[in-house]
């Protein structure tokens, strides 16, 4: 391959890239993975599906992710704690890294149960706030007889 023909390879390539960015559009071929419609659809089952998915996962963590506590037997340390400290005590270097894993990691797990539990509880307060604004919504937007407001009525709330 001569020289001039690899440069006029990669002059094509580079042209069949786009290097651009669009912004607030979605891709006219569906790029968006919505399949057309770039607008955002949650509905309340959902909420509560993903929000109790979140729960089981912090019941799970919070049960079975305890490697500090775990296997302790009459004390309050933990058989992996308590391996540390055997082996601290026995001169070890292993003993003090055991620690430190043992620390970092309820660390984490800490933070992964609070981000479930921020999830469950945020998802199941959206659902029942939403809930609520539609109910209050609906009841506003009724005449005294219980009819519909009209839309020459509502397009006044809009002005």
């Amino acid at each position: 391959m001569a020289w001039d023909e690899w440069e006029n390879l990669k002059a094509q390539a580079a042209g069949r890239q786009s290097t651009g960015m669009r912004l607030n559009h979605v891709d006219p071929s569906g790029g968006s993975g919505g399949g057309g419609s770039g607008d955002l659809v949650a509905h309340a089952d959902d909420l509560g599906a993903v929000g109790h998915e979140a729960y089981i996962l912090w019941d799970k963590l919070r049960t079975e992710a305890d490697i500090a506590g775990a296997g302790s037997g009459k004390g309050d340390t933990g058989s992996t704690m308590q391996a540390a400290a055997a082996l601290k005590s026995s001169g070890f270097a292993s003993g003090g890294a055991l620690e430190t894993t043992v620390s970092v990691w309820t660390t984490q797990v800490k933070s992964v149960l609070q981000a479930c539990a921020h999830i469950s509880n945020h998802l199941d307060y959206t659902k029942a706030r939403h809930a609520s604004d539609d109910a209050q919504i609906s009841a506003e937007l009724r005449s005294r007889d219980g009819s519909a407001v009209s839309v020459s009525a509502l397009n006044d709330y809009f002005k």
